[in-house]
């Protein structure tokens, strides 16, 4: 059997999630790996067949998406292009984790894909969100369009809706409490962090940047670039974890028993959804309508967090059953 996985690579939550689900798929056939995107710190052990540039949010340094670079860094033609490139009929079986390429080219074609993501949980009208208008309701519906639907969310929504893929790596970690906080804000300068968690002095914070190459020390704010190993380690002995409003990261920390404060991006539909998820589970958030957070930071800090989640490790029985239910 030959399987197509492809991948989106804007975010680190894809990546992570498909290196616990790259090795259970190999299982069952020769895999071939396509990642578009270019927004991803996480990297793939495994080989990778195709890799395009497909389609990105291009994260800011002010909470939100940068609107302009994210505009420059699209390519229709080469896009297009990248479409035709994929021998997809060569393959029993194209699972797709949010990529657009390859979707679309599926649906062009008129051959079966399956989602396996979160953004499929979306797929289900019982899946919590704000009654907003929002043009990003647009994109998460029709941006890499399948035939077929398996998500994960926080809660089982739906029949067809799992908890979170937590990674080997996590699951196999055992937590501490060092006392200190973690923080990942991909779209905050860490400049424009590092002054406001100054502000608490009693607590130590350890900042996971995109906008730095070299780490350094303000007062109480250690500051490292993004380094995956670090990240669980830091997230493995803190008190608690802040960070945006994806998916994987707070998911991981809810596993570890951690406190969790999320500060959605803005303009970005799915992580005002998740967020709304989380509030909605009793959860802080910060959202971009708030412009003092330090209130809120110093209340998510004082305040302890009693919530806990079980996410069983399901990922082979999902695995195998999308494999004998969609495979052709």
């Amino acid at each position: 059997m030959k399987i197509l996985y492809a991948i989106q690579g804007t975010g680190n939550g894809h990546v992570s999630r498909a290196r616990e689900i790259v090795p259970l798929l190999q299982q069952h056939g020769e895999l071939d790996i396509l990642i578009s995107g270019t927004q991803a710190d996480v990297k793939l052990a495994q080989e990778i067949k195709y890799q395009l540039h497909g389609f990105s949010f291009v994260f800011g340094k002010k909470g939100g998406v940068h609107h302009f670079k994210t505009w420059q860094n699209m390519n229709l033609l080469r896009f297009k292009k990248d479409m035709g490139i994929v021998p997809l009929k060569d393959y029993n079986l194209i699972i797709n984790d949010f990529e657009p390429v390859t979707a679309w080219a599926c649906r062009l074609q008129g051959i079966e894909s399956v989602s396996l993501s979160h953004q499929a949980a979306f797929k289900s009208k019982k899946v919590p969100r704000p009654r907003t208008i929002d043009w990003g309701k647009i994109i998460l519906s029709r941006y890499a369009p399948t035939t077929h639907h398996v998500g994960f969310h926080f809660e089982r929504y739906d029949d067809f809706i799992y908890t979170p893929v937590i990674r080997s790596e996590i699951r196999n970690l055992k937590p501490t409490n060092l006392g200190h906080y973690t923080v990942y804000l991909p779209a905050v300068d860490d400049r424009n962090l590092t002054i406001l968690l100054k502000q608490i002095p009693h607590i130590k914070w350890q900042v996971f940047s995109k906008h730095t190459k070299t780490g350094y020390v303000d007062a109480n704010v250690v500051v490292e670039p993004v380094n995956n190993e670090k990240f669980n380690i830091s997230m493995a002995s803190c008190e608690g974890l802040f960070t945006g409003g994806g998916f994987e990261g707070p998911a991981e920390a809810l596993f570890l028993g951690k406190k969790l404060l999320v500060a959605p991006m803005r303009f970005q539909y799915e992580q005002q959804c998740n967020a709304y998820a989380l509030k909605q589970l009793g959860l802080p958030v910060i959202w971009g309508s708030d412009k003092n957070w330090l209130p809120i930071v110093k209340q998510f800090v004082a305040t302890p967090q009693q919530h806990q989640f079980h996410f069983p490790d399901e990922t082979a029985a999902i695995i195998d059953k999308v494999v004998k239910t969609f495979a052709r």
